[in-house]
């Protein structure tokens, strides 16, 4: 339901988003089964800039300084990364932060951060 995978079309994915990309994977953890799987939990729009990855890092680092930033970063299974991607629409780039996350830590995260 939230997994990354689904939110992202593989044909606007780089081949260096499908290297990070992981499919969703279940774990036995105290006798119960869990799954884990990829989530965007943060995105944003960057303008037409010379360096986009520069101008992009003060937005991502407001995002891990915030209250769900530091939530996803205690609860992420691994380091949440991010990935570029040219929007066309807007003639600059969509940023994706991308988290791997358990299944009820991904129904805390929509709950209460998830824009409808």
């Amino acid at each position: 339901m939230f997994d990354a995978i689904n939110q992202m079309h593989p044909r606007h994915r780089s081949a260096e988003a499908e290297k990070l990309f992981k499919a969703p994977e279940w774990k036995l953890i105290d006798g119960r089964a869990v799954k884990f799987s990829d989530v965007v939990v943060h995105s944003f729009n960057m303008g037409d800039v010379e360096d986009p990855d520069l101008y992009a890092a003060q937005p991502i680092l407001d995002w891990q300084n915030s209250e769900m930033g530091k939530w996803v970063m205690e609860h992420a299974v691994e380091t949440p990364f991010w990935h570029r991607h040219v929007d066309p629409s807007t003639y600059g780039y969509r940023y994706y932060i991308i988290a791997r996350l358990a299944e009820q830590d991904q129904t805390y995260w929509a709950l209460k951060w998830q824009k409808s």
